[in-house]
């Protein structure tokens, strides 16, 4: 039931969302999200200060009040929903605020929660005037994480938090008072699993050195748990992990992070190949597990039966070989059920990976993405 009132609301949050906002919607991904924070900050005179906006348990606690009276879709049917309660180590808990944790449509609710934030800062500091040309306030959301930019400390401490505050408490939400921070462009900040920073004056993104560490943790748990099965089984297990995540990354500056997973990923395969040959020398052990793929003399593989049960070798995924092109931000005004949307879109997917090469400065990236970085 909620598939088919979700076909006919998810159209309608389309039309009512924030042009910023990138989170559970159609034809927008976390690439778009960064690609867009990078148009704000990558400037000499862009803002220089980030509000890193974090919201305590934002799915948990949406009044459901608030929902039954701006949700436009059967009052009745969406009571029922958010009232079902759920049941946990066969106990029935009651549900009086949050949206239904599991259910597809719970995600177009809280954005739709969320969604009047970036209007309520158009109107209190407007781009066409001197006010607002020099608040630099800019919004890029992501479901319940978002950044707000702002031309100094005082005016995002002052006047946008505040803001934000008031309009988070008449949806039943607060802001967490100790992750939420306000930082400066050089000290960099973690947004979506990427650490923005200004070198020089220069912005560079990168992996967050915490998703890079977490990334690393799952990866050699994999390995440790992992001891008695064979190589191409490991390398079939490790591949999916390693070639997501050096997707989710492949257009930022990542090339050095991308060598420094491989090599660690290296080290943990060694140990794994030593212990289960502690009686044979480092040479034999290379012949057995590693083999040359272009100028890589050190590329772990195994075999796996093939379709006709015939051993196929497998060899791991390198992220170092995955090519670094930037990612180009969809349009903030394209609505996907819109039908004069979709020669754009249908270009957009044609293009194969909607990504450009990485080479030119800042202002070139984002004229060739059609984008302006003001």
């Amino acid at each position: 039931m909620q598939a088919l009132y979700l076909l006919g609301l998810d159209p309608v949050a389309e039309v009512l969302a924030d042009g910023r906002s990138f989170g559970f919607r159609k034809e927008r991904s976390c690439a778009d999200a960064c690609q867009h924070a990078f148009c704000v900050l990558a400037k000499r005179d862009s803002a220089q200060w980030v509000l890193e906006g974090d919201i305590k348990s934002c799915f948990d606690r949406i009044d459901h009040e608030w929902l039954l009276r701006r949700v436009p879709m059967e009052r009745g049917i969406l009571r029922k929903w958010l009232k079902s309660g759920y049941m946990e180590k066969d106990v029935f808990h009651e549900t009086e605020d949050g949206t239904p944790q599991g259910g597809i449509v719970s995600p177009v609710l809280a954005n739709l929660a969320l969604d009047g934030l970036d209007e309520a800062l158009r109107r209190r500091y407007p781009k066409n005037r001197a006010q607002g040309r020099g608040a630099k306030v800019n919004l890029v959301r992501y479901a319940d994480d978002f950044i707000i930019t702002g031309g100094s400390k005082e005016l995002l401490e002052n006047e946008v938090k505040p803001l934000v505050e008031q309009f988070m408490s008449e949806r039943g939400l607060e802001l967490s008072q100790e992750k939420t921070l306000v930082t400066h462009i050089k000290e960099g900040f973690d947004f979506l699993g990427w650490n923005f920073r200004k070198y020089d004056g220069k912005l560079l993104i990168k992996p967050s050195r915490n998703n890079v560490q977490e990334r690393l943790n799952k990866l050699r748990e994999i390995v440790r748990t992992n001891r008695q099965v064979s190589a191409g089984h490991l390398v079939t297990l490790l591949n999916p992990k390693i070639e997501g995540w050096a997707n989710y990354h492949c257009h930022v500056v990542a090339k050095r992070v991308f060598s420094y997973v491989d090599h660690a990923i290296y080290e943990a395969l060694w140990r794994w190949c030593k212990r289960r040959h502690p009686n044979k020398g480092s040479r034999w052990v290379k012949a057995k597990y590693f083999t040359t793929r272009r100028l890589n003399n050190w590329v772990f593989f195994g075999e796996v039966k093939g379709t006709r049960e015939t051993p196929c070798r497998v060899t791991l995924c390198i992220a170092a070989d995955k090519p670094i092109r930037r990612h180009i931000p969809i349009r903030l005004d394209v609505n996907p059920y819109d039908p004069k949307w979709q020669e754009y879109l249908a270009a957009r997917h044609a293009r194969g990976g909607k990504t450009i090469p990485a080479k030119g400065s800042n202002e070139d990236i984002a004229r060739r993405a059609g984008l302006s970085t003001r």
